[in-house]
């Protein structure tokens, strides 16, 4: 099964994020965090806390385009796999968990005011048609990034492809590098 999303947007900071963001708030919550989880993350080892924990997976160096995202489950080839696709990033290693039936990409902007009632806007916003969040059943994944260009309408446009793997076992222990940049600009004319 494989979900698509086109004009995704990073919101003119060099950021996705990837996760369960109700999750995100029960993380907030249990460790006494700030609303402003920017600030939070940057500052302190939050942040990697979150990634070894599953809750969120960053991606560094988002050049401001408008990306194709696509989800891809259930040993489906990834389209940035198939012929004629363009793969300029290949990162797996990471591992998330779902625990509220949903996994979205938002971006970095959430996180400088990430109260009850952004979170809730927020939510409201994704159920509107070609929001990138999709339906997953709770439990952990493995995930592997792909970045690229995809062939859409005759042109190449950038596109970033998250696979997905139901994970029957603990998070790996394994370190991974939260600062890699997944830069596309230039790649897909």
């Amino acid at each position: 099964m494989r979900y698509e999303f086109s004009e995704v947007l990073n919101d003119l900071v060099d950021y996705f994020l990837l996760g369960d963001i109700q999750l995100l708030e029960q993380f907030k919550q249990d460790n006494d965090l700030p609303d402003d989880l920017a600030r939070a993350f940057t500052t302190g080892d939050s942040g990697d806390q979150a990634v070894r924990d599953g809750v969120i997976l960053p991606l560094a160096g988002i050049d401001n385009l408008p990306y194709h995202i696509l989800f891809t489950l259930d040993g489906r080839t990834p389209a940035l796999l198939e012929s004629g696709s363009r793969l300029k990033h290949r990162r797996g290693g990471y591992w998330l968990r779902v625990e509220n039936g949903a996994l979205m990409l938002f971006t970095w902007r959430i996180l400088q005011h990430f109260t009850n009632k952004t979170l809730g806007d927020l939510l409201a916003r994704y159920q509107e048609p070609g929001r990138p969040i999709i339906e997953l059943d709770n439990g952990g994944y493995e995930v592997e990034v792909l970045a690229g260009a995809l062939v859409r309408d005759g042109l190449y446009e950038p596109a970033f492809e998250f696979v997905l793997r139901k994970a029957h076992r603990p998070k790996p222990g394994a370190e991974v590098d939260v600062g890699y940049r997944y830069a596309l600009r230039g790649y897909y004319d």
